[in-house]
């Protein structure tokens, strides 16, 4: 990365640029942070072109391509601009080597790790398919490998299916070696022209070395249009993998299902990217990313010049080939990671069962009574903490002190709280309209009120999803505010048994009051799998890296895509296992006495601790650091308990002494415990 130079803007809607990152044929791409520290990669329209209908059509087109893409394997879009002034679009920030930098520098990936990667680049072409997109340039520098896995970048040339692949000067827009034949000869380039490149990129990622290659760009077209791909140094088991997929008839070629149900990585392959020398290049780009995102300013701090000059030399750098450019991003809670003034300073050590003080609390709520099962767990949200309050209103304490900061003037609320860009908390009130409040003020930003919401099931980037009072299903769109589709609920959903969800990679995930368990598309509604029986109430499932985790009579994988089961581990007894929680390849929840740490791979168990209770909480436990808190005896009434994650060990009990439902939160290095009417803050380690 470079530092800023003359005639380069300094700062672009709320991001204060802070040096360049690269540039390509149409565009630069800068770093550049926000006011509250987050950072981002900005890509900017040249002056130059800006002007240029042709380029600033397509440049538009790259932002809604990107912006229409819904899942963990793309960069997600933070904001842009596409109309007026310099068109410029905000993505994440991904701290990790292109796959063509880490196959020059560590070599060609074992079998193992390729079907690892080629199925997680199955499962993000099935969503941007899904858009109705065809990404139509998939190659090694289009693909960063970060800690959560692979990530495809750059939809500089993304189509719409029906889209023909001509510019509008005649030249055919193809990465050489990896646009299919079609795409070459400038035909109409339909999903299974993804489905080629994706063959070279992983016959490239397993023998180290492109499969055309020539002396010059016309050589390697025609042996991509005429020849035959160089599979010599592909081991046999992925030959047979890949040749299907580069068959010069698009028509010949495998479906992305049947690649999926081929690739069939093994357990743990894909701990290629989290383990070894690829993992500790990863993460030394991780932690110079945050490192950046924590720089306060020109005040104190390491030199911006001395921050650039370590992100260049650890290689975070901008890849730029086929007159795309590839963005550098950094999730979102990674940003976090890099330090925030109201977050509080983890215990450094702690005396096993010895209970240390609360940071604040307990505060008095006011007349709310005791919590039940539909009282709603604290929100925190950016510097604030939100909890019922009387009266059916909100109030929001400042996570520091516990001091309350605002209550809502919105009244009758109810339900489950929902936060947004951590600045914006969402409810429900009891004749259905959904309110949207500034986490800042209180203060209502807007309302939905033909939402006619019962319960808030979700929320992602696009939409809020909620349970009608109908028993449907419904999405708002969260810029407009109109319901994007309404659907029958496929599963039981009442005032009495609501449903609990949860969204992601495009899907939202709904188990019903009857325990059954559906995955609808999250854009149409549409059921995508089930519902299939999992338990007897409604308990929040949670997904993570393409995975549904599920309590009730078992507790149980499900691959996200299908609906199929990975692996289940039977209850030992009592109601059952509580709703689960996930956080670095372990699955923690709660089995009557036992609270259970199980590995996500496989199920197996990596240490349970045994609580001298009855029946404990049926919520799901909650992370924060290096611990997990869950609600112990008698539905978790009668107190919490902060486990060691690392080995399991009790380190503390807490309890006030009176039984109630306790309603567990964490942020900030802070648990947040509701209990009673009164709201407390816990250290952590």
């Amino acid at each position: 990365m470079n530092p800023l130079g003359t005639g380069d803007p300094l700062r672009l809607g709320p991001y204060r640029l802070t040096g360049v990152l690269g540039a390509g044929g149409m565009g630069q791409v800068y770093l550049g942070r926000d006011s509250e520290g987050g950072i981002a990669a900005i890509k900017v329209l040249r002056p130059e072109v800006a002007h240029d209908p042709h380029m600033a059509q397509r440049f538009v087109r790259e932002a809604h391509a990107a912006q229409a893409v819904r899942g963990d394997g793309v960069a997600r879009v933070l904001a842009a601009r596409t109309e007026g002034g310099r068109p410029w679009i905000a993505t994440e920030f991904l701290a990790g080597p292109t796959l063509d930098q880490a196959v020059e520098r560590y070599g060609a990936l074992e079998e193992s790790a390729v079907r690892a990667l080629g199925a997680a680049l199955v499962r993000t072409l099935h969503d941007i398919h899904g858009a109705g997109l065809v990404h139509r340039d998939l190659k090694p520098s289009n693909i960063v490998l970060t800690s959560r896995g692979p990530r495809i970048i750059d939809f500089g040339i993304a189509r719409p299916e029906h889209g023909l692949t001509l510019t509008t000067t005649g030249q055919t827009v193809a990465t050489p070696g990896y646009a299919p034949p079609e795409q070459v000869l400038g035909q109409r380039t339909g999903p299974a022209g993804d489905v080629f490149s994706l063959g070279v990129v992983l016959a490239y990622a397993a023998g180290g070395r492109p499969v055309y290659e020539g002396g010059h760009v016309a050589a390697v077209q025609y042996q991509v249009v005429h020849g035959e791909p160089e599979l010599g140094a592909v081991p046999g088991a992925l030959r047979s993998l890949v040749e299907p997929c580069l068959a010069k008839d698009p028509g010949a070629r495998p479906g992305l299902d049947r690649i999926g149900g081929v690739l069939a990585p093994p357990r743990g392959a894909d701990r290629v990217w989290r383990s070894g020398p690829l993992a500790k290049d990863i993460a030394r780009r991780e932690a110079d990313a945050r490192r950046m995102a924590a720089l306060p300013g020109d005040r104190s701090g390491p030199s911006r010049r001395r921050l650039i000059g370590t992100l260049a030399a650890g290689g975070a750098v901008l890849a730029a080939g086929g007159g795309g450019v590839a963005w550098w991003l950094l999730r979102g809670d990674e940003a976090e990671a890099g330090g925030r003034p109201w977050e509080a300073e983890p215990l450094a050590h702690y005396n096993e069962g010895t209970t240390p003080s609360p940071l604040w609390g307990p505060v008095s709520l006011g007349s709310i009574g005791a919590a039940d099962a539909r009282t709603p767990a604290p929100l925190p949200v950016h510097d604030v903490v939100v909890a019922p309050a009387a009266g059916g209103r909100l109030r929001a304490y400042a996570v520091r002190t516990g001091r309350a900061r605002w209550t809502s003037r919105v009244a009758g609320l109810t339900g489950r709280l929902l936060a947004v860009s951590d600045d914006t908390v969402l409810t429900v009130d009891g004749k259905g309209a959904l309110h949207a409040l500034d986490a800042r003020n209180g203060e209502e930003r807007w309302q939905a009120p033909a939402a006619n919401a019962a319960t808030l099931l979700a929320v992602d980037d696009k939409a809020v999803y909620v349970a009608t009072r109908g028993g449907e299903l419904r999405a708002v769109a969260l810029t407009s505010h109109t319901t994007l589709w309404t659907v029958p609920s496929p599963v039981k959903t009442s005032e009495k048994s609501p449903a609990a969800a949860a969204a992601a990679t495009g899907r939202l995930v709904v188990c019903g009051g009857d325990g059954q368990v559906v995955a609808v598309d999250a854009a149409r509604g549409k059921t995508v799998w089930g519902p299939a029986r999992h338990g007897t109430t409604a308990l929040a499932p949670a997904v993570a890296d393409g995975t549904v985790y599920l309590g009730g009579r078992s507790l149980t994988a499900l691959t996200l895509s299908t609906g199929g089961k990975k692996w289940a581990q039977p209850s030992g007894g009592g109601r059952g296992w509580s709703a689960p929680v996930v956080a670095k390849d372990v699955v923690y929840a709660v089995d009557a006495t036992d609270l259970s740490a199980r590995r996500t791979d496989d199920g197996t168990d990596a240490w349970t601790l045994t609580f001298a209770s009855e029946d404990s909480s049926r919520d799901a436990p909650v992370i924060a650091g290096n611990s997990v808190w869950a609600g112990a005896g008698e539905a978790g009434s009668r107190g919490v308990a902060a486990v060691d994650v690392r080995g399991g060990s009790l380190a503390w009990p807490y309890t006030q002494g009176t039984e109630g439902r306790w309603a567990l939160a964490a942020a900030g290095n802070r648990v947040f415990m509701l209990h009673n009417g009164t709201l407390t803050a816990m250290p952590v380690f």
